[in-house]
């Protein structure tokens, strides 16, 4: 599982796009979309959502507190009003250092062959 989303170079993505690089529920992103006012999707003529990058990043410091750290949603949005660049640093450090982890362990299981 990658720690943080490949998105790419996409203008928007769908809703399920998004479920994917999470791997959860689209529902969990309805939900969060509406608890969390950072999450400001556009939506098409037929009323699908689309997702900005900006969303996205937004959705992954939301993944980070929520699921990683296990805050709960008045302790997530708390925090993210309290300070969110510190938050959102604070992700991505975590996100380096799994990529760090992943890629030390590669190496090692490259060598053991």
């Amino acid at each position: 599982m990658s720690d943080k989303p490949d998105t790419g170079k996409k203008l928007y993505y769908s809703i399920g796009e998004v479920a994917e690089m999470f791997k959860v529920n689209t529902s969990l992103i309805r939900f969060w979309e509406k608890e969390f006012s950072i999450i400001k999707p556009k939506k098409n003529k037929k009323g699908n959502r689309l997702f900005t990058q900006a969303d996205v990043d937004n959705f992954h410091v939301i993944f980070h507190l929520v699921k990683e750290r296990g805050f709960t949603l008045d302790g997530a949005k708390k925090k993210l009003k309290e300070n969110k660049e510190d938050t959102v640093r604070n992700a991505e450090v975590v996100n380096r250092l799994k990529n760090i982890k992943k890629y030390l362990i590669e190496l090692r299981d490259h060598m053991d062959q």
